[in-house]
């Protein structure tokens, strides 16, 4: 029987206590944990998830509760926060390959009882019986694209309609040409920085032939606002920035396809582009630089999608305006010294990126700038 959400009067909107941070560590780790034991990286994931979100981290032993027994700890816990702990252990269950059945029971079983659901529990359990194609239609029917429409296409100015929220748009003179002209807006704009971005990686302006989808051409504002690289490792902080700034519990489904494409590889291709890049949320550091961007996206000032934002309205701001209009927080010391790196900086660009910005330059006759990226 699940328990009943709180009242507005009885409701709990205070950040977590030390006692509570104990409480959703013994709950979410009863949850996720497979039979040979919690892994590396879930334990590691967990500690930077609850210590970049809460400032508290829970500590072992966790003596097992049941669904029940948290459901019950979080009585005066409204629905938002529920969800947000059920995202949390479908997080520590989606880096598991493979995904032991039991795992995600015991994730539905605590969904359940908070009285929550998410859509990407589906996903988990399909992940977990093997049905890999079937796990790939359910991020288009339940995810964050679910219900794609004319209206969220009208940022994205292309010419055409799109089908498919995914869809390329390579034969849009128009939609080009308004990137192009982000080359002429002073150097200190958000505008002209994503144009340089473009122009150091050798990408294609969406509209142009070998472009990405137009939908996904919105992340790369990201890259500049938050100051995340290009590298696989840096996707993962991106999308999980813009997947906790949103308060739309689908945005996770964003984050979700992120970690199965470059951690599991469950999914071999994903938002139109991606490729499956297996194992890089396993590297060294990375588990606490995506938890940190987690907590700079929770931290803006207040909901935000940031796939639906006319970007070209904010161009001509400077990057630190738009960064002051949705209260973009600095990455944390931990972050810095885990490896995050920005656009600008060595790290902040893959080798092959690196080798296609020449090529670009060379064939328009102009000289290659990386503005101060380098490959590691």
């Amino acid at each position: 029987m699940p328990v009943p959400l709180p009242t507005a009067r009885t409701v709990n909107l205070d950040p977590p206590s030390v006692e509570e941070v104990q409480l959703l560590g013994r709950g979410i780790v009863a949850a996720v944990t497979p039979p040979a034991g919690l892994t590396e990286l879930q334990a590691t994931l967990m500690d930077a998830t609850f210590a970049a979100m809460t400032g508290h981290t829970p500590t072992p032993p966790f003596d097992p509760i049941t669904p029940g027994q948290l459901a019950e700890g979080l009585r005066t816990r409204d629905e938002a926060f529920r969800t947000r702990i059920v995202q949390v252990m479908l997080l520590g269950a989606l880096v598991l390959r493979p995904i032991p059945p039991e795992v995600t029971d015991r994730v539905a079983a605590s969904a359940r009882e908070l009285g929550v659901q998410d859509d990407m529990l589906e996903v988990a359990q399909r992940f977990a019986h093997g049905s890999l194609g079937l796990a790939s239609l359910d991020f288009q029917r339940n995810g964050y694209t679910a219900e794609w429409s004319g209206e969220r296409q009208s940022v994205l100015h292309t010419s055409q309609p799109l089908a498919d929220a995914w869809d390329l748009s390579v034969h849009d003179p128009d939609l080009a040409a308004r990137w192009a002209a982000l080359e002429e807006l002073p150097e200190a704009t958000l505008g002209r920085r994503v144009a340089d971005f473009y122009r150091a990686r050798g990408f294609a302006y969406p509209g142009q032939p070998g472009s990405a989808p137009p939908l996904l051409a919105q992340h790369d504002w990201v890259h500049v606002l938050t100051d995340y690289g290009t590298t696989v490792e840096s996707e993962l902080e991106v999308f999980a920035f813009i997947a906790r700034a949103n308060d739309d519990p689908r945005a996770f489904s964003l984050l979700a396809m992120v970690v199965s494409l470059f951690e599991t590889g469950y999914l071999r291709a994903g938002a139109g582009l991606f490729e499956s890049s297996p194992g890089q949320l396993s590297h060294h550091g990375v588990a606490a630089r995506l938890a940190d961007a987690m907590r700079r996206g929770a931290r803006t000032n207040g909901t935000h999608d940031f796939l639906a934002v006319d970007w070209f309205e904010l161009a001509p701001l400077t990057v630190d305006e738009a960064r002051s209009r949705f209260g973009v927080v600095a990455k944390s010391d931990g972050a810095l010294a885990a490896g995050s790196v920005g656009p600008w900086q060595p790290g902040g660009i893959s080798a092959f990126q690196w080798r296609t910005g020449e090529e670009q330059a060379r064939g328009e006759g102009r000289a290659y700038e990386p503005f101060g990226a380098a490959v590691l």
